[in-house]
C-alpha cells in the first residue's frame, strides 16, 4: 500500500460533489431547493443533511458527514476485527433518491473513506452506485450500466465486472430471494496500487452518478400513471426499507457508532405499502419487472 492518505483532499472533493449533485437536482425539479441541516456529532465531526421534497421528487437526501470517534464499534468492524476499539474517522457522501413518477426509478450512490487514526494506521475507500426501477426499460438498464463501466476505466476494464458483480450480491434481499434493483456498481475495502489510485477512482464513480441517472429522470419524467402505477410503486418501496433497516453497512455503521438518527434514516421514503402475500398478474407490466428485470443479466453484452 503506497501513499499516505490526504483526507482533506477527500472532504473538499466531497463537499463539492454534494454541491454539484444538489444543484443538479434542483434544476431538475423546477428550482425547488433543498432544505440544510448541518449538524455536529456527539464525538466528534458533522455533516450537513439536504432533503429535498417536490413534485418530480417527492424526496431526494444528500448528506454529507464527517465524524471521528475515539473506539470503533465491534460491530463496526466486522470485516477488520483487528482495529476494533480503535480511534476512527469517515467521511462520505450518500443520496437517495425516491422520485414521485412510478416510471422514474429510485436511485442510491455513495462515495467515502474510512481511516484508523491510532497506532494501528489503515485506511479504505467504498461506494457505488445502483437504481431501483418500478417499470423496467431496457434502455434505461443498457444506459445505466454503460456510465458504471465507464466510471470504471481509472481501475481498468476488468473492474467493471467485478464491481457489478459485488453489486448484483450485496442489494440482494436474501429472506425474499430477490433482487432490490438492476444492480450498478459497489466496492467496499479499496485500497490496492496506493492512496491516489483508489482516491482517482472515488472521484470517478462520484463523477459519473449524474450522467447516468438524469438522462433517464428526463425520458420517464412525463408518462402519464395511476393509481395502480402509484399502488406498485409504493409496494416496492417496502423491499427499499427491508433492505436498508437489515442489510445496509452504511445505514448500520451509522447507527452503531453513534451516528445522527435523522441522517443516517433520511434515506427510507415518504410513503411506503406492504401487501400479505401479494403477486403481480401475470403477463403484466409489474410481472416484468421479476422476470425481465431483477434476475441478474449482462446489460453490456445486450
Amino acid at each position: 500500500m503506497s501513499g499516505e492518505p490526504h483526507t482533506g483532499e477527500v472532504i473538499g472533493y466531497l463537499h463539492g460533489l454534494q454541491d454539484r449533485i444538489c444543484d443538479a437536482l434542483a434544476a431538475e425539479n423546477g428550482g425547488t431547493g433543498f432544505r440544510e441541516d448541518e449538524w455536529q456529532h456527539d464525538t466528534g465531526g458533522g455533516g450537513r443533511s439536504r432533503v429535498l421534497e417536490g413534485e418530480l421528487f417527492e424526496k431526494a437526501g444528500v448528506n454529507f458527514s464527517h465524524v471521528t470517534g475515539q473506539s470503533l464499534p465491534a460491530a463496526a468492524a466486522a470485516n477488520r476485527p483487528g482495529i476494533a476499539g480503535e480511534p476512527f474517522e469517515a467521511t462520505g457522501v450518500s443520496l437517495v433518491i425516491h422520485p414521485r413518477n412510478p416510471y422514474v426509478p429510485t436511485t442510491h450512490a455513495n462515495v467515502r473513506f474510512f481511516s484508523t487514526t491510532g497506532e494501528k494506521r489503515t485506511w479504505w475507500f467504498g461506494g457505488g452506485f445502483d437504481l431501483t426501477p418500478y417499470y423496467g426499460f431496457e434502455e434505461d438498464a443498457r444506459h445505466w450500466h454503460r456510465v458504471a463501466y465507464q466510471a470504471c476505466e481509472p481501475l481498468g476494464a476488468e473492474a467493471y465486472q467485478r464491481y457489478k458483480q459485488w453489486c448484483d450480491e450485496y442489494f440482494f434481499l436474501k429472506h425474499r430471494n430477490e433482487a432490490r434493483g438492476i444492480g450498478g456498481l459497489f466496492f467496499d475495502d479499496l485500497d490496492a496500487g496506493g492512496f491516489e489510485r483508489s482516491f482517482r477512482f472515488l472521484r470517478s464513480v462520484g463523477d459519473h452518478f449524474l450522467e447516468g441517472y438524469l438522462p433517464i429522470v428526463q425520458r420517464r419524467r412525463d408518462t402519464p400513471f395511476g393509481k395502480r402505477e402509484r399502488d406498485f410503486q409504493l409496494y416496492r418501496r417496502g423491499r427499499y426499507v427491508e433492505f436498508n433497516l437489515i442489510y445496509d453497512r452504511g445505514t448500520l455503521f451509522g447507527l452503531q457508532s453513534g451516528g445522527r438518527t435523522e441522517s443516517i434514516l433520511m434515506s427510507l421514503p415518504p410513503l411506503v405499502s406492504w401487501h400479505y402475500d401479494w403477486r403481480p398478474e401475470e403477463n403484466s407490466p409489474e410481472a416484468a419487472l421479476y422476470t425481465d428485470f431483477l434476475p441478474r443479466r449482462d446489460w453490456l453484452a445486450e
